[in-house]
Order: C-alpha cells, then structure tokens, then sequence
C-alpha cells in the first residue's frame, strides 16, 4: 500500500541572505518524515520533499544533485541524532560499563521500533550497495569500545572485542529486523532479549 501523499504546504518566501543552511536543515528534516512514512528511499521525490516544506524543488536541487544524496544526508542526520542519545544514556550510567553496553544496545532498538521506515532504508535498502556510507562505521567503533570496558573491567571474559561487538550487533538487528518486518508476531520484551545477548554473547553475569 502507497503512503498518503503529504498535503502540500503553502508556499514560502525566499530565505533572507544566510539562511541557505536554514533551509538545508528543514529539507533533511522533511526527508527523514518522508522516508519514515514510505520505507523505501526509491518512492521518495525531491518534488515531494519540496511540496512537503512549500518551496521550489529547483531550491532543493541547489542543496542535493540528487535524491541519493538527499537521503545520505538524511540517514546521516538520523546517525548523529542516535550517537546523541547513546552519549546520554551511557554518561548517565558513568562507572557502570555494563549498564553502558546495555542502555546503548536498547538505544539502537527502541529508535528502529519507533522510526521503522528509516531503519529500513539506514539498514536494508539496495542504497547500501550503491553508496558507501562511512558514518555508520561510528557504530562498529563505539560498540566494540563498549565491550572492551567491560572486558578491561574485569566483567567480561578477555576477548577479541572487535569480534565479541560484531557477534552482539549481528544478533540485535537481527532482533530488530524481524520485529520490524513481522511485527504482528508474539516478540519478547527486547530487553529480555537483549540480556540475552550480553549473557551468551558478550560473557556479562546475568542480570
């Protein structure tokens, strides 16, 4: 089923001089609400995004040659915004690296869960094959430093934390894919799932 097409917005005037990052800004933003909506960057237009904020799409092609470009930098935006979130959420469980490992994973997961679209098209999109998106090596790098305090804290066995980090992500999106894909199905709580994980996976004492 197509998403219903957004209600155009009333048109804008020409941003003042110094805005033009303004409004690369607001063209993110209405790229990230459209690609929620349609799960599948393809179905996304630059017209639409246009409609969508109420201004020429010949202003959206001076910011983006192209609709891969509009939604790398949307994706890219999306990546920031949930580093954001893991640095709160691990700063609030400072001296604990445990609990860090953990609220960071469920970071990831609950964003999926509510933002179902963009995860698929960050994740399983054919974008992925046609354009590198060096951003998303920041996850791998965070992850395993994660696990490495845990190792170096004495609370998981010492390992190879590249490999334990990868194991651990493999299996969350795993939970997160199927959940997003068939999500009428009796899941677990993913945080019991989660746990799961960091007992089997990473080596944590059970909490």
């Amino acid at each position: 089923m197509s998403a219903t097409p957004a209600p155009q917005a009333e048109p804008r005037g020409r941003n003042r001089r110094g805005q033009g990052e303004r409004l690369r800004e607001e063209i993110v933003d209405s790229a990230c609400r459209l690609l929620d909506e349609l799960a599948d960057d393809q179905a996304l237009s630059l017209r639409a995004v246009a409609r969508d904020i109420g201004i020429a799409a010949t202003s959206v092609y001076l910011h983006f040659a192209d609709r891969d470009a509009l939604v790398l930098a949307a994706l890219e935006h999306c990546h920031h915004g949930l580093v954001a979130a893991i640095d709160v959420v691990e700063q609030a469980a400072a001296g604990n690296p445990v609990a860090q490992l953990r609220e960071r994973t469920l970071v990831l997961g609950r964003w999926a869960h509510d933002h179902p679209g963009l995860y698929k098209v960050m994740h399983e999109s054919t974008l992925n094959r046609r354009a590198a998106m060096a951003f998303k090596e920041e996850f791998g790098r965070l992850s395993r430093a994660a696990v490495q305090r845990c190792m170096d804290a004495g609370l998981a066995p010492a390992d190879d934390a590249a490999v334990v980090a990868l194991d651990l992500r493999a299996a969350v999106h795993g939970a997160v894919s199927i959940r997003v894909n068939q999500p009428d199905l009796p899941w677990p709580p993913l945080e019991d799932q989660v746990d799961r994980f960091l007992v089997k996976l990473v080596g944590v004492k059970a909490p």
